[in-house]
């Protein structure tokens, strides 16, 4: 019979494993204490790395559905459980490995799938969650700037830039196929609304 601390640990590390976006497995030997408390605070908020012990883990990891790690599963091991920006604490492993080389990355598990080395290292070289957003963020801000201007527009003109898009759809029903080629057509489209105005005014002055 299994003892109660045995029983435990596979219970806290299934719950790990089922609570983790990825996992990155690593091989620590060498590293004194002072140096792993340092890797933990590099890791930051968004990963526990803790050390474990390779036959609770394959038990764990098979009970919380994951298979394919037991290649890993050799030598000592400590495992970054991650919970949030993956790309970060993938950096940040690969960084203190750089600077300490006893720390191997051995590979690790995200999405349903086993990784293995190279791409646990591919994935610290891609960039943050948060500089993904602000590039997201950016790219949405010319569109989002010419809907608010159409929006803000008299509604006269407003309709006379949808009427005008319409019709070019109807002329031309590629021309909305593409996200890109709408805005442009949506600028173009205010352009002549704009220009008739500009007509009318004339015409009424006359």
């Amino acid at each position: 019979m299994a003892s109660p601390d045995r029983v435990a640990a596979v219970a806290e590390l299934k719950e790990r494993f089922s609570n983790s976006d990825a996992v990155v497995l690593t091989n620590y030997r060498g590293l004194s204490v002072a140096e792993l408390k340092q890797l933990r605070r590099d890791l930051g908020q968004h990963a526990t790395y803790a050390v474990t012990k390779n036959t609770l883990t394959k038990i764990a990891a098979k009970e919380a559905g994951i298979e394919g790690l037991d290649d890993q599963l050799l030598g000592p091991t400590a495992i970054a459980f991650i919970t949030g920006d993956v790309a970060s604490v993938a950096k940040g492993l690969k960084n203190f490995a750089k600077d300490n080389p006893l720390l191997e990355l051995k590979g690790g598990y995200m999405d349903g799938r086993v990784l293995d080395a190279s791409e646990v290292s591919k994935l610290a070289d891609l960039e943050s969650r948060e500089v993904l957003l602000a590039k997201l963020a950016g790219g949405m801000q010319g569109s989002l700037q010419k809907a608010v201007q159409l929006f803000n527009a008299p509604l006269a003109q407003a309709a006379r830039a949808l009427g005008a898009l319409q019709a070019k759809a109807e002329a031309d029903p590629s021309a909305l196929a593409g996200a890109g080629s709408t805005d442009q057509d949506t600028t173009d489209a205010a352009a002549a609304a704009n220009t008739d105005d500009a007509a009318d005014a004339a015409d009424a002055a006359n």
